[in-house]
Order: structure tokens, then C-alpha cells, then sequence
């Protein structure tokens, strides 16, 4: 749609190709679920951790040589092979670690887009989406949190379940008093990983939803500053931030209380495993424990093997143990992307760039039969059995009390939600098919309109293809917003708008609709609404003058609005009962 705005559409552009809410939300849980690390990946760092075994075996041999009376120079072989096995140990494991940071990072990318592409999809008439805050938060910093998980915990759990299990092999072929130390300390690491991890991803789960609302919080607050100035509220709103903020840091502290602990007992089970082993292997030398070795007895060679290979045993499990709040934050995460990204009311058709306009405007016929809305949850229709024929290059004022769906239904003609019935425009239907390309000829004036921080002219042109400076002239001079341009000349505006008045952030929402040379329809949502007299009066000559030679839809209260139009239409009781302008 040219020139739509973000009061009421969320918008102005979005990704190419996206996908219903529902379809999103599936996909993102579904691609969440079946992600795999990289096979490669594992295999790299798994064969990394499994070169200690050699490594171990030579510095045993070496040690047990010189002890035997070998010459210190027999030692230096077996020295340069360790080094050598170091050396393709470290490279194998840092190429294992970036192949599965990337491809955790082109998943975390994938899911991203997934779920950009839910809410992008969902229709702004949706009273249930998410806040802003709250979606901003998920597609930040709670994704970010999903990226150690890929990356680290998932193929350290493929390694963990290797690696323990072939140094057992290992140390059992020599003595099975060891290997027995091992099968008896090592379930004990996983089951208290798993007693407190269910703890920590409660918590994690917690302190993310905190993080959202006080993001959420913080973004209606800055949205609304000239408001709370106006009101004194400003201490009240500190006292709340800060109050929100105490409330993240206690949560947050929670969280890493849980992880400190978590990794304390499993230190523990590692460290006792290691210490029993240690102490197996030094009576054994001194005669005092005489049973356990398939040969009777270990050989200095042997039993240091063994004793360097005890910490490697632990090491997989407690490396896992280290990353397991990444799991317990990694999860909340993906929740916290998937709940950004639920099923809702869908916009009809797809999202695109941006519509290629059609060469040459002109004006579109509405036509509309048998509509029929209501919103989720509720029994009452909004509009039912609706039924409005308006010509092209016809002006026409919906006017109603406030709920009786004037705004629903401007934004129905626009596709920005699917209802029964039929809406036709310029004679063609509105359907998920035609739906991006008729939006492309149509306008959006929304009440507020959404002002970018930027210059007027950029405002205006939004980046849309076709749009020049000439062009941008040519609107704004329609937009009778001129002088204001001639005046600010190339400096920036802020904000929401900081730098403009009510009227003149108006006019600059109509000088995009004038820009978009290809919108044959104008909708305008209460153009003229919250604005004095005299600045409502600049607004409507403005809007009139933009919509020469187009269809104009405008829902109002004004009644003087509604008298510039050709016709005035009442949807207080839900038919079309006109009265003449």
C-alpha cells in the first residue's frame, strides 16, 4: 500500500514473502524442535577431545620409560608427538566451534525471520498481538539468548555422550576398579544438571518476561513523554521504572544463584570422582589395594594413563554442566519467539517490499457485499451483512459513534484483516492473491501518523521507487506543506514528529499519499481529530486538494469534514443511510 502508516498498520514495509500468522508461529515451532547441530561440526570437536588419548598413552609411555632407566633423550619422540597432537587438537576444535556458531547463527537468523514474518503478517486491528516492547525484547536480546544454546549446549551434549563413554573403554581394558569409580560417579552429574535446570529455566522464563515488560514498558513511556510532562507525572513514572528495574536485577540475580550453584555441585561429583581415582591408583603402587588390574598389577605407564585420563573422563560432563543455563535461557527464548509470534488475525494476501505502482492513477471503485467482522472472543459483530457502492473519484464520509466501526472498516477496504463478504475495488476482488498489489494503489492517512526521524523529504518518499525530487515537490506543494518545508530546508525532525505541529505531521502523512503517484484510493482515518479549528481547517483543504482525481474513504466525527465530502454515510445502524452533504 503507498504510504501507509504506522498507527495503524505497525509498517510501512516488510520483508518479501511472508507468511500468515498461524503458518509463521507453526513454522518457527516446528524449525525450533527439529534444529540439529552441525554433523561436522560435532565430529570436529568430539575428534578434538578424543586426541587426549594418545596424548595421555605417550606422556604415560615417556614417564614410565625414564623410570625405567631409559636415557632422558628417549622421552623426546614421544615429547614432539604430544605437541604435534596439541597442535591438531586445538585446530580441530576451533574449527568444530565456529562450524556450530555458525550454523546456530544462520538458525538464530532463520527463526528470526520466521517470526518477523508472523508479526509482520498479523493484522494491526488484532487486540491481541503483543506490545511492541514486548516483540522488540523477544527478537533482541531474549533471541540472542538462544544463540549459546545452539552453538554450545548442543554439541556438547553430542560430545559428553561420546567421549565418557571411550575413555571408559580405554580404562577399563586396563584395571575396572576405575571404570567402576566412573559409572558410579558419572549418572550423578546429569541428574542434578536436570533437577536444577528444571529450577533455571523457570527462573530464566521469569527474568525474560520481566526484561519485556519493562521494555514495553519504557517504549509507552517514551512514546508518551510530552503527555506525562503535561500531567506531572514525571516522578511517578522514575519511581515505576525503577521499581521495574530493582525487580529485573533481583530476577537476573536469581538466575545466576542458580547457575553458580549448579555449576558448585557438579564440580564437586567431578572433583570426588578424580580424587578416588587418584587415590586407587597410589595404593595400588604401594601394595597396600592389590586387586583391580587384569594383570595384577598396573605399570607406572599404566596407572598414569589412567590418572590423566580421569580429569578428560569428567570433563565433557562438566563442560555440559557450564552451558546448561544456556539450555534453560536458550528455551525461554524460543517460548519468548514463539509467543511474539502466535496466531492472530492475519493480514489477507502477503506482505511485500513494496507494490510496483501502476503507470498512470486512476480513481477505484469500492464496492462491497454481505460484510460481515467481528473480532476474536467477542459475539457481536462489528459489522454484519454491510453492504457500500461508492464511484470511482467519489469523496465519501463514514461517520458513527465511536465503536460502531468506521475504522474497521477503512481498514478492511485495505485488506489489513480478512472478514466474509465481498469488497471489490476498481472492480477487481480483494483476496489473498490481489490483496499487495490493489494495496499498492491505494493511501493511508492515519491518526497519529508515524514521522520518522529524518528530513520532510525523505519522510515523504519513504524510500519508494519513483519518487524523486521533483515528485516530492510536487507533494508536498499538494500537501500545502511548502512553506514549513522551505523553512526547515534540510533540517532533520525528530521522532514521532519532534519539530512538527499536530497539523503540519498531518499534512506530511497526506503529502506521502500525494507522492504515490499510482494510488487511485485515499483512506483517512480521523484526519482532522484532536486538532483546534483553524489547524482541522488547513488539514481538510489539504486532504481535499491531494485527493483531486481519486477516490477519497475518510472516517470522521467531524461534521465539518463530513460536509466537504459528496457524500456522508452513517454506520450507526449498520446500513447505508445516506444523507446528503
Amino acid at each position: 500500500m503507498t504510504a501507509i502508516e504506522p498507527a495503524l498498520s505497525g509498517r510501512t514495509s516488510a520483508p518479501a514473502s511472508f507468511a500468515p500468522a498461524e503458518d509463521a508461529d507453526d513454522s518457527l515451532r516446528v524449525s525450533a524442535v527439529s534444529y540439529r547441530p552441525s554433523r561436522l561440526g560435532v565430529v570436529l570437536q568430539t575428534a578434538a577431545a578424543l586426541m587426549w588419548i594418545p596424548q595421555a598413552a605417550l606422556i604415560g609411555l615417556a614417564v614410565g620409560g625414564i623410570a625405567a632407566g631409559e636415557p632422558a633423550r628417549a622421552a623426546l619422540y614421544p615429547a614432539l608427538a604430544v605437541f604435534v597432537l596439541g597442535l591438531l587438537r586445538a585446530g580441530l576444535d576451533r574449527s568444530g566451534v565456529r562450524i556450530a556458531f555458525d550454523s546456530a547463527r544462520e538458525h538464530l537468523s532463520r527463526l528470526r525471520r520466521e517470526a518477523i514474518a508472523a508479526v509482520a503478517g498479523r493484522s494491526p486491528l488484532d487486540i491481541s498481538a503483543p506490545s511492541s516492547g514486548h516483540i522488540a525484547s523477544a527478537l533482541a536480546e531474549q533471541a540472542e539468548a538462544v544463540l549459546p544454546f545452539l552453538a554450545r549446549f548442543q554439541p556438547l551434549r553430542a560430545k559428553a555422550a561420546v567421549v565418557p563413554a571411550v575413555i571408559l573403554a580405554c580404562v577399563f581394558a586396563f584395571s575396572w576398579v576405575p571404570a567402576l569409580i566412573f559409572l558410579l560417579a558419572a549418572p550423578l552429574i546429569p541428574v542434578f544438571m536436570a533437577l536444577i535446570g528444571w529450577r533455571a529455566k523457570e527462573a530464566s522464563e521469569r527474568q525474560l518476561a520481566e526484561m519485556g515488560d519493562m521494555n514495553a514498558f519504557l517504549l509507552d513511556r517514551l512514546r508518551g513523554l510530552a503527555t506525562i510532562h503535561t500531567f506531572g507525572a514525571v516522578d511517578r513514572t522514575a519511581r515505576q521504572l525503577r521499581a521495574d528495574a530493582d525487580s529485573l536485577r533481583l530476577r537476573t540475580l536469581a538466575v545466576l544463584r542458580i547457575a553458580f550453584l549448579s555449576s558448585a555441585v557438579l564440580e564437586l561429583f567431578a572433583a570426588l570422582g578424580v580424587a578416588m581415582v587418584a587415590v586407587y591408583v597410589g595404593f595400588h603402587f604401594l601394595g597396600q589395594l592389590d586387586f583391580g588390574a587384569w594383570g595384577g598389577r598396573l605399570s607406572l605407564a599404566e596407572g598414569l594413563f589412567i590418572l590423566l585420563l580421569a580429569p578428560a573422563f569428567f570433563e565433557p560432563l562438566r563442560d555440559l554442566s557450564t552451558v546448561w543455563h544456556d539450555r534453560a535461557a536458550g528455551q525461554a527464548g524460543l517460548a519468548a519467539l514463539a509467543a511474539a509470534s502466535g496466531s492472530g488475525i492475519p493480514i489477507v494476501g502477503r506482505v511485500e517490499d513494496a507494490a510496483t505502482p501502476e503507470k498512470g492513477r486512476r480513481a477505484l471503485s469500492v464496492k462491497i457485499e454481505d460484510l460481515r467482522f467481528r473480532y476474536p472472543g467477542q459475539d457481536r459483530f462489528v459489522l454484519d451483512g454491510f453492504d457500500l457502492d461508492i464511484r470511482a473519484g467519489e469523496r465519501v464520509a463514514l461517520m458513527a459513534p465511536s465503536g460502531a466501526g468506521k475504522s474497521t472498516l477503512v481498514a478492511l477496504i485495505a485488506g489489513l484483516a480478512a472478514a466474509s463478504g465481498s469488497i471489490r475495488i476498481g472492480g477487481e476482488p480483494l483476496n489473498a492473491a490481489t490483496a499487495d498489489r490493489l494495496r499498492g494503489s491505494m493511501a493511508w492517512v492515519g491518526q497519529p501518523p508515524h514521522i520518522f526521524a529524518g528530513t520532510i523529504a525523505g519522510n515523504v518518499s519513504l524510500g519508494r521507487p519513483g519518487i524523486g525530487p521533483a515528485e516530492v515537490a510536487r507533494a508536498v506543494k499538494a500537501a500545502r506543506l511548502d512553506g514549513v518545508a522551505s523553512a526547515r530546508g534540510p533540517s532533520p525532525i525528530g521522532e514521532s514528529g519532534v519539530g512538527l505541529s499536530g497539523g503540519e505531521a498531518l499534512r506530511l502523512a497526506l503529502a506521502r499519499a500525494a507522492a504515490g503517484q499510482g494510488a487511485g484510493l485515499i483512506l483517512a482515518d480521523e484526519p482532522t481529530a484532536h486538532l483546534d479549528s483553524e489547524t482541522a481547517a488547513e488539514v481538510i483543504e489539504a486532504l481535499l486538494a491531494v485527493s483531486a482525481g481519486r477516490t477519497l474513504i475518510v472516517a470522521t466525527h467531524d461534521p465539518v469534514l463530513a460536509s466537504r465530502m459528496d457524500r456522508v454515510i452513517d454506520l450507526s445502524a449498520r446500513q447505508t443511510a445516506e444523507v446528503a452533504a
